[in-house]
């Protein structure tokens, strides 16, 4: 099966070529003049960045502690459980959290009327990042399937073409749904598992693609305040953030069963993200202006793209795949745990919208 490699790289410096753009941005509606201790100020970004790094870490890591702990393994029931909370937690984000953000940057009275205030930009920006998800969702999740099956086909090929079996011909035919029959039954089932696998992956780095472009956006403008009435209440908010994001993400990374190197690199790239962009902000500071045009544009684009990613990846490939899993199906017990999981998770989220 071929390897999927992760875009970060390229995300981060794509995330970090805006910076200078942002800082440079000329600024139309007035900086606030306020008198901050700095040293307090400074205390509490240092405390942010060590905070934020240890939950994001303890969040990512403890879905992936199946080898170690049974109860924690995704073919236990309590695994439904886990990943419908996550998954309240990453469309609570997507919806309370970030769409919020991104509405009120893109209408703002520092932007001009014409175009940003004659159309829902916001709503619209999330709306095409949603479909582009969907599209790359299916499209990866074909190539990877393609893929797989040239590799497979030839092992057998000349058996089947000759056509010895009909059976055989039925195996191929509907592999995709895991019917079988005769003496080609146990390659539907290597199959449906490595087509689970690739849609586990593909999951996982699209997820991670919409949590990071996020965090690093709030992470710089953490960094970047002046504030310590408004820092503080946001160390502890985007700690717990953080923490459950990062339970949803490592529930995916755990079905995906990366190689070592793959699931060392995801948590490392979705752990840094906030505690670099808070260090970002801490250096641009002095001459950040979050209410400048460019800097609202950039933000508010980002921040809507996010969404729809977000909203996307949490209806459709965690919620609607595990509401709608036979096994779930077929257990009452399972479905309402799965929905108070759901309602708990979009809940606690939601409340951090009150601080964050």
């Amino acid at each position: 099966m071929r390897k999927l490699t992760p875009p970060h790289t390229l995300l981060l410096l794509l995330l970090l070529l805006f910076v200078p753009i942002l800082v440079s941005a000329e600024c139309t509606c007035s900086k606030e003049t306020q008198h901050h201790d700095k040293v307090k100020v400074l205390k509490f970004k240092l405390v942010a960045i060590s905070s934020i790094l240890i939950a994001s870490v303890l969040g990512v890591s403890l879905p992936m502690l199946g080898k170690k702990i049974p109860t924690l393994r995704p073919e236990n029931d309590i695994f439904f459980l886990i990943k419908a909370f996550a998954a309240g937690v990453i469309l609570a984000t997507g919806f309370i959290h970030v769409l919020p953000e991104a509405f009120e940057s893109l209408t703002s009275p520092c932007l001009s009327q014409t175009p940003w205030g004659n159309f829902p930009f916001s709503g619209f920006i999330a709306m095409l990042s949603a479909i582009g998800t969907m599209m790359i969702d299916t499209f990866a999740t074909s190539y990877y399937r393609r893929s797989h099956f040239t590799k497979a086909l030839p092992v057998k090929e000349d058996e089947e073409m000759h056509g010895v079996h009909e059976g055989h011909v039925h195996v191929h035919t509907h592999a995709t749904h895991g019917h079988a029959h005769g003496s080609g039954a146990i390659l539907p089932e290597d199959s449906a598992s490595s087509l689970e696998l690739i849609r586990h992956q593909v999951i996982s780095q699209v997820l991670e693609l919409g949590i990071v472009v996020h965090s690093v956006i709030i992470g710089i403008s953490l960094g970047a305040s002046q504030s310590p009435r408004t820092i503080k209440p946001l160390v502890a908010a985007l700690t717990f953030h953080q923490f459950f994001e990062g339970m949803g993400l490592g529930g995916c990374i755990s079905q995906a069963k990366f190689k070592f190197r793959a699931i060392a690199t995801m948590v490392l790239f979705f752990s840094l993200t906030t505690p670099i962009g808070i260090g970002v902000g801490m250096g641009i500071s002095n001459i950040y202006n979050e209410s400048s045009p460019t800097a609202l544009i950039v933000e508010g684009v980002f921040n809507s793209a996010s969404a729809g990613i977000l909203i996307y990846m949490a209806l459709v490939d965690l919620l609607a795949a595990d509401f709608m899993n036979p096994r779930m199906q077929g257990n009452l017990r399972i479905q309402l745990g799965a929905n108070i999981s759901l309602l708990l998770g979009s809940g606690c989220m939601s409340l951090l919208a009150k601080w964050a």
